[in-house]
C-alpha cells in the first residue's frame, strides 16, 4: 500500500496523548478539558496508574 502509514501511538506518559485529547475535546465544545481528561483517564487506568503518571509529568516539567 503506497502512501498508507501505520501511526504508531505515543508512548504512555509523554504526555503526547493528552494534548491529543484536549484538542479533540476542544473542537467538541468540552469547557474544562483537563477535569475531562483525568475523568477519562481514571475510568480507563483507574486512581493508581493515574497517580503514576501525575508524578512523572511533573518529574519531567
Amino acid at each position: 500500500m503506497v502512501g498508507f502509514y501505520f501511526m504508531a501511538k505515543p508512548k504512555l506518559g509523554s504526555g503526547m496523548r493528552f494534548k491529543a485529547l484536549k484538542k479533540e475535546l476542544e473542537q467538541k465544545g468540552a469547557i474544562n478539558t483537563g477535569a475531562l481528561e483525568g475523568w477519562i483517564g481514571r475510568k480507563k487506568y483507574g486512581n493508581k496508574k493515574m497517580a503514576e503518571l501525575s508524578a512523572k509529568g511533573r518529574k519531567n516539567k
